[in-house]
């Protein structure tokens, strides 16, 4: 009787096939067993926390009434924030800058003077400045708000009640206890 017959079974009862596909089968459940890697928990214990200010840029936000959502952000005094589409949770809004609109406009002796934008439409835009703040953990790389860096040029939503509206970071500040 030969080993290995004329349709590749061994012994005339197993197939090679078969044969490598269990082995493959068993070094696969080994391996989850001998190597299970890590834990998958997301716990950090022992990392530094400490107070920041992260100032972000809204422009460009149209509003029915303006002066009213304004109000209500600076009645709430907190709001949610979301960054790179992860929820991060409650922050203080310690203020916010209302900027202005203006245009550049020429005037006869070649020199530019800025004045404010007389478009209509520019009654229901709102530009503002808001400083957020909360508690971040503070690595090497620098502070971190719910396993996302905060870095400036970095998008967060700002989510309330009645509003959900995209912002941009232009600038943090690490704070002393």
């Amino acid at each position: 009787m030969a080993i290995l017959d004329s349709q590749g079974r061994l012994f005339g009862k197993l197939s090679i096939l078969d044969i490598g596909a269990a082995l493959v089968i068993l070094l696969v459940v080994a391996g989850i067993f001998l190597f299970p890697g890590t834990s998958g928990s997301v716990a950090q214990l022992g990392i530094p926390t400490q107070p920041i200010e992260v100032d972000v840029m809204v422009r460009g936000l149209t509003v029915a009434e303006p002066e009213g959502l304004l109000s209500d952000l600076e009645e709430a005094g907190e709001t949610n924030i979301i960054i790179r589409n992860q929820p991060f949770g409650r922050v203080n809004i310690k203020s916010i800058r209302t900027l202005p609109r203006t245009v550049a406009t020429p005037q006869p002796d070649g020199s530019l003077t800025a004045l404010d934008d007389p478009r209509p439409e520019l009654d229901f835009t709102i530009d503002m400045l808001m400083t957020l703040g909360g508690d971040a953990e503070i690595t090497s790389d620098g502070p971190v708000l719910g396993n996302n860096k905060v870095k400036i040029g970095v998008p967060i939503e700002v989510e309330g009640p009645t509003y959900r509206f995209n912002t941009s970071v232009v600038g943090v500040r690490v704070l002393e206890e």
